[in-house]
């Protein structure tokens, strides 16, 4: 098999270069990005068969990135590799369009094995999870809470960066959106996830991996 052209997207300096070393034998590196908003640049730009990439990253969260990119290259494949374990990020991660879930506990080995996996078109969830993501079914029946997936794109990014601590104003600025227009979004955001502050706001993207705790 050729080596795959992948690109790599974590917050993390040293887990990139844990990364480059690890795969630099078994695959063509062709860039790294270190948010979301850098990685939809970098993907645009660069193109590459495979991105490997975790969840929670500044500016947009690595669920909604890959959303995104895989609307624009269908055929663009996503492996995450993460810290987070619980089965609802696994769901979110499959339906935004990935093929592989890792752990970032996973052992080194294993993050090669499933690249080789997804790129002859199969999927990889690491076994560390597995029975977790199965136990999901069985708990398919009880009630239903309100979650991030109930939002829209628009609503999730608007959410994370309240969550970084942008005020409206600047948020209206990244987006080119109107200031009454973040506002509106924001208080439907508290609306659908019965949220009453800005607090409340952030504790829940951090609870949901949108962004990470400082």
């Amino acid at each position: 098999m050729s080596h795959p052209r992948v690109l790599l997207a974590d917050d993390h300096t040293l887990v990139l270069e844990g990364f480059r070393l690890l795969l630099e034998e078994h695959c063509e590196l062709v860039g790294t990005a270190e948010d979301g908003r850098a990685l939809l640049e970098a993907a645009e730009r660069l193109q590459p068969e495979l991105v490997l990439l975790d969840i929670s990253m500044p500016r947009l969260n690595g669920i909604d990135a890959a959303r995104m990119l895989k609307k624009q290259f269908p055929d663009m494949k996503f492996i995450f590799v993460t810290m987070h374990a619980d089965p609802s990020y696994v769901n979110e991660a499959f339906k935004a369009g990935a093929s592989g879930y890792l752990l970032k506990r996973s052992a080194a080995q294993e993050l090669v094995q499933a690249i080789q996996s997804v790129m002859k078109g199969d999927y990889y969830v690491t076994p560390l999870i597995t029975k977790d993501v199965i136990s999901t079914f069985l708990t398919m029946g009880r009630p239903r809470i309100p979650a991030a997936d109930d939002l829209t794109a628009r609503q999730r990014e608007i959410l994370q960066l309240v969550a970084e601590g942008y005020s409206a104003k600047e948020i209206a600025s990244q987006l080119q959106l109107s200031h009454r227009t973040i506002e509106f979004h924001k208080a439907k955001i508290m609306e659908l996830l019965n949220l009453h502050t800005t607090a409340d706001l952030v504790k829940y993207a951090v609870a949901h991996g949108l962004v990470t705790a400082s």
